[in-house]
């Protein structure tokens, strides 16, 4: 018999003063059976950080074709295509070529920075002009981890790049280190 993914509540209220984004979401979260607290919850951030009403989570490791979140226009094109973790070269060149935009938050400490040196040049996702990498040292994904509860209750403060996530007991701060950006035309 198959292990059922575990269902988590969080109330998340989100102030992002940079793009002058206010709005309380109560979002249900699927962790798969495979899946830690720490990844689960960078799923969190990445939805905090890139926050709109039609962003949604995919079904993420239960399925190859679909991000771990995804914002889709009325005509169900890709807008924004959103991955967690270190995903493979060749999944983020075809969301590229899906999606508007691509946006991959990358963590794992030394793990990281191997993907990055092995997909980051020129013959990796250099060629991606809609590709945007931001990577987590590992301090920050883990204390993100003890954050994680079945019922959740956490604000994000977002104001001149500073990214503040938190519950009524902790607050961290999130400082993203900036891969890669989208090209400028």
């Amino acid at each position: 018999m198959a292990l059922k993914s575990t269902i988590f509540k969080a109330d998340l209220q989100i102030s992002d003063m940079d793009r002058n984004y206010y709005h309380d979401h109560q979002l249900t979260i699927a962790r798969h059976p495979s899946e830690t607290d720490e990844r689960m919850m960078m799923r969190v951030l990445a939805f905090a950080l890139y926050a709109d009403e039609a962003l949604s989570f995919g079904k993420g490791l239960s399925a190859e074709d679909e991000p771990d979140l995804w914002l889709k226009d009325m005509t169900g094109a890709i807008q924004l295509w959103i991955d967690v973790g270190l995903p493979d070269e060749r999944r983020i060149r075809k969301a590229c070529g899906r999606a508007t935009q691509v946006v991959v938050i990358a963590y794992g400490g030394r793990a990281a920075d191997i993907w990055w040196e092995q997909n980051g040049g020129m013959s990796g996702f250099g060629r991606c002009g809609n590709l945007t990498v931001l990577s987590l040292p590992v301090q920050t994904s883990q204390a993100l981890a003890q954050l994680a509860q079945r019922g959740m209750r956490l604000q994000c403060l977002i104001q001149d790049g500073q990214i503040w996530l938190g519950d009524d007991e902790t607050r961290l701060e999130v400082v993203p280190l900036r891969l890669k950006d989208v090209a400028k035309k």
